[in-house]
C-alpha cells in the first residue's frame, strides 16, 4: 500500500513538472513569434517613414572621374541607424590630362588603329578599403531622399600595363610592334607610327606599385522600396604610391593622385 502511494505521488509530481515545463515552452515560443511580428511590425513603420533599416546591402556602382572612370562593389552592414560597416572594391583606371587620341590617315581614309602619342604605360587602380556610412538625414518618406557622409581607406595597388605601338623601322622598313625604352625611344616618338598595338598586348608584363588611398563623398539615396538601393555618389579620393608613375613620356611622373568623381549606384538590401 504504502509502495502504491509512493508510485502515485511520484506520478503526480512528474506530471505536474513535465505540463509546466510544457506551458514553458508554449510561453517561450509564443513569446519569439510575438517578438518577430513586432520586428516586422517595427520595420514596415520605419519603410513607411521613411527610416532605411536593413542587416546587409550590396551595392555595385560606375564612376566617372576628373581623370578617368571606374567601377565598384561595396558590401555593407548596418550598426545602428545612422551607421553602417563597408567594406569596397574598386577597380578604375587613370589618365594623363596630356593624352590625346590620333589616327594616321593617307588624307582620306583612316588605315590603323588609333593611338596615343607619347603614352608608355596604362594605368589601373584596384583598391581594397574599409569605412563607414554615416546617415546625415532619412528619407522622411518613401518618395524622398536619405543623405549620408561616406568615408573609406585602404590599400591601394597601381597596375601599370607598357602601352604599344607599331612603328616602320627605318632601317629595315619592316613594322613592328614596340613598348616605349631608351632604346627604342626615337622610333616610339618619331614620324613612323602606324598605329595603337591593341587592347591584347602588354597583360602578361604588368607591373604592381603598392600605395594606400582614402575617400570621402556623400551619398544620395532617392529608391523608393527599402530593399532597392538607387543613388547618386559624390566625392573625392586620393591615392599615393611607393614610387612615381610613369603615363606619358616626356611629362613630370607623379607619386600622388588626387581627383573628384561621380558615381551610379544600384544593389540591393537585406
Amino acid at each position: 500500500m504504502k509502495k502504491l502511494s509512493l508510485f502515485l505521488l511520484l506520478s503526480a509530481i512528474t506530471v505536474s513538472v513535465y505540463a509546466q515545463d510544457s506551458t514553458s515552452r508554449v510561453y517561450s515560443k509564443t513569446e519569439k513569434k510575438e517578438a518577430r511580428r513586432e520586428k516586422v511590425r517595427t520595420m514596415i513603420r520605419q519603410a513607411e517613414e521613411g527610416v532605411l533599416v536593413y542587416h546587409k546591402q550590396s551595392i555595385f556602382g560606375v564612376q566617372g572621374r576628373t581623370n578617368g572612370y571606374g567601377f565598384f562593389y561595396e558590401l555593407g552592414r548596418m550598426k545602428t541607424n545612422r551607421k553602417t560597416n563597408i567594406y569596397r572594391v574598386d577597380f578604375t583606371e587613370i589618365k594623363h590630362l596630356k593624352e590625346n587620341k590620333v589616327q594616321t590617315s593617307n588624307g582620306f581614309i583612316f588605315f590603323s588603329n588609333p593611338f596615343i602619342y607619347g603614352k608608355v604605360n596604362n594605368f589601373y587602380q584596384l583598391t581594397f578599403g574599409f569605412g563607414q556610412q554615416h546617415m546625415l538625414g532619412q528619407k522622411g518618406n518613401k518618395n524622398g531622399v536619405a543623405v549620408s557622409a561616406v568615408y573609406n581607406g585602404g590599400l591601394s595597388l597601381g597596375l601599370l600595363r607598357p602601352y604599344y605601338l607599331e612603328v616602320v623601322d627605318p632601317v629595315t622598313n619592316e613594322s613592328k610592334m614596340i613598348k616605349y625604352s631608351q632604346a627604342d625611344s626615337a622610333l616610339f616618338l618619331g614620324p613612323t607610327i602606324m598605329g595603337g598595338g591593341g587592347l591584347g598586348k602588354g597583360w602578361g608584363e604588368m607591373k604592381v606599385k603598392p600605395g594606400v588611398f582614402a575617400k570621402a563623398a556623400l551619398r544620395f539615396d532617392y529608391g523608393r522600396f527599402n530593399e532597392t538601393v538607387s543613388g547618386i555618389e559624390l566625392g573625392i579620393s586620393g591615392e599615393w604610391y611607393t614610387s612615381k608613375i610613369p603615363i606619358m613620356a616626356r611629362q613630370k611622373d607623379r607619386q600622388f593622385f588626387f581627383q573628384g568623381y561621380i558615381a551610379f549606384l544600384f544593389g540591393r538590401r537585406k
